[in-house]
């Protein structure tokens, strides 16, 4: 159905209208500070954090499982006996590799399809279907009594949590204003840290119990996370920029409305107007409209392919840092030669300083810009690296051990206040609008693939039974991690400050990524350049 607005927006004035409708809410945008901006969208901060927690289900399993390996009762039940001694035994390193990428692999074809799903039915209805299926794979893992059935429910479940994985940077880039859509990307992470401290909170508690309820209970938590996530997404609006793509220009008003204070409702036909104008300007650059699983070639081709490069690598960088290895580190610290009442207690320390490192990015997001933080970051983690790995070196006393696990706390709490909240926003803010939701599946998807790869060489690195490395399977990380630093230091751009159409102008013109942050930008002149060409076809 075509609406009023629609029918307005047809001849060439009222185009020139929105044009100018545009220009000023982009120079709103840029004017508004954070403090205005928190006070004038609490409803978007509110939906954007309903629609991004449902990631915490995936950080909550992601430390879960590879906590599970050093788990005394987890081991007596899934393990096998070392050297013959049926007292001792440990999950053989293929089992460990297949339990860690299980979820990973379901994840890769979880976050291609969600590109896909989300673009056709939006955000609400697949975030509701996938809390169905996943309060229905839970109960595999829960049951499980050989672990097959522990890998096959790993791989059910990794196919939801790479939808979550990718709602959370979606919607929340797409109804944020310019001032606070770092932060609530960013905020996606903190997700992340949440569930991630939850779940070592859980296996602290249940490390003594030496039953099975000590691994199945923290399987069952799950379950809690999805009634109020059920509920509140069925309330939560639609994403204006989705509505907007999909033809429904009033809808796209009343949600914009429904996301903002009622003091500038009167403003929401500009916000709309920003968004209309942003959306045709990425169909001239196109030049046209595929739609399905074919758009998704649309994101390798021209300038959209270097903004998917640096979507993807970002992402990416996170595991490449050496993230598998020291940022979920029970059983790095039970191979150190910990006993597992301190590898569990430094444990959830650790999870809580990932979670407090995260709140801290917002200050430095605030200060500083996406791409000083992210470099910096990862020269502090390459160095951090080095060092763990020369500690691993000499002779293994108990104050070597304990330096080690203290190094591999400040790695985690850098990486919490840097990449971590980073990449979630730069992917967030690098993709064009209408190709969203398959720039960020497919930076999702290059992350699970590096992560699945990771999760097969991590184990054979460290296990006693294996290559057995322990701390100097920093240095292998610190290669990777060395390759994304030179990079982000080339190519990675500087994105604070800039609107969405700033951005398809400024990646149209091949801007190198140093020159960003000093770009001069003529938005007037900008549009009616796009006017022109709009205007002659």
């Amino acid at each position: 159905m075509v609406s009023d607005y629609d029918k307005k927006c047809s001849d060439a004035e009222h185009i020139e209208n929105i044009n100018q409708d545009a220009q000023e809410a982009n120079e709103e945008e840029h004017e508004l500070s954070v403090r205005e901006a928190i006070s004038l969208y609490k409803a978007s901060i509110f939906w954007a954090a309903v629609m991004s927690a449902t990631i915490i289900m995936e950080g909550y399993d992601n430390i879960l499982m590879s906590s599970f390996f050093a788990y005394p009762s987890f081991k007596d039940k899934f393990g096998q006996p070392v050297d013959g001694n049926p007292n001792d035994k440990e999950l053989t390193g293929p089992w460990q590799v297949g339990l860690s990428c299980a979820a990973a692999s379901g994840a890769v074809v979880g976050v291609l399809a969600n590109g896909y799903l989300t673009e056709r039915w939006g955000h609400r209805r697949v975030i509701l279907a996938n809390l169905t299926l996943m309060a229905a794979f839970i109960f595999i893992p829960f049951f499980a009594q050989t672990i097959q059935h522990l890998l096959v429910g790993q791989i059910l479940c990794g196919l939801v949590w790479g939808v979550f994985a990718t709602m959370g940077p979606s919607y929340s880039s797409e109804i944020m204003p310019l001032a606070l859509r770092g932060y609530l990307a960013a905020y996606v992470n903190l997700c992340w840290a949440t569930g991630q401290f939850v779940a070592a909170g859980v296996l602290q508690a249940f490390v003594s119990n030496t039953t099975e309820w000590s691994y199945r209970v923290p399987f069952a938590i799950q379950w809690v996370w999805i009634p109020p996530l059920f509920i509140l997404t069925i309330l939560c609006p639609d994403s204006p920029a989705w509505l907007i793509r999909k033809g429904r220009i009033d809808d796209a008003i009343k949600a914009t409305k429904r996301l903002s204070h009622k003091s500038i409702h009167e403003k929401a036909h500009q916000r709309v107007s920003m968004m209309i104008r942003t959306n045709e300007l990425e169909k001239e650059q196109e030049m046209n409209n595929i739609k399905g699983w074919k758009s998704y070639v649309e994101c390798f081709k021209g300038f959209n392919r270097r903004r998917t490069e640096i979507a993807c690598v970002a992402f990416a960088g996170q595991v490449l840092s050496g993230s598998t290895f020291a940022y979920s580190p029970s059983y790095f610290f039970s191979q150190a030669g910990l006993n597992s009442s301190d590898t569990y207690k430094l444990n959830l320390g650790t999870t809580g300083i990932a979670w407090t490192g995260t709140v801290l990015s917002w200050f430095l997001l605030r200060r500083y810009g996406r791409r000083t933080i992210y470099v910096t970051g990862f020269a502090i983690l390459t160095a951090v690296l080095l060092l763990i790995g020369i500690l691993a070196c000499p002779p293994q006393t108990s104050a070597i051990k304990w330096a080690q696990c203290g190094v591999v706390i400040a790695w985690v709490a850098t990486y919490a206040m840097t990449i971590g909240p980073l990449a979630f926003t730069i992917v967030g803010e690098m993709s064009a609008t209408r190709l969203r939701a398959q720039s960020i599946a497919l930076a999702r998807g290059s992350y699970s693939i590096v992560s699945l790869i990771s999760n097969v060489v991590e184990p054979y690195l460290i296990n006693p039974s294996e290559a057995n490395l322990k701390g100097k399977t920093a240095f292998v990380w610190l290669g990777t991690a060395t390759c994304v630093l030179v990079w982000s230091f080339f190519r990675l751009p500087e994105t604070r400050d800039r609107s969405f159409a700033e951005l398809d102008i400024m990646f149209e013109k091949g801007i190198p990524a140093r020159q960003f942050s000093n770009y001069q930008f003529d938005w007037e002149d900008e549009i009616k350049n796009t006017s022109k060409n709009q205007a002659s076809e």
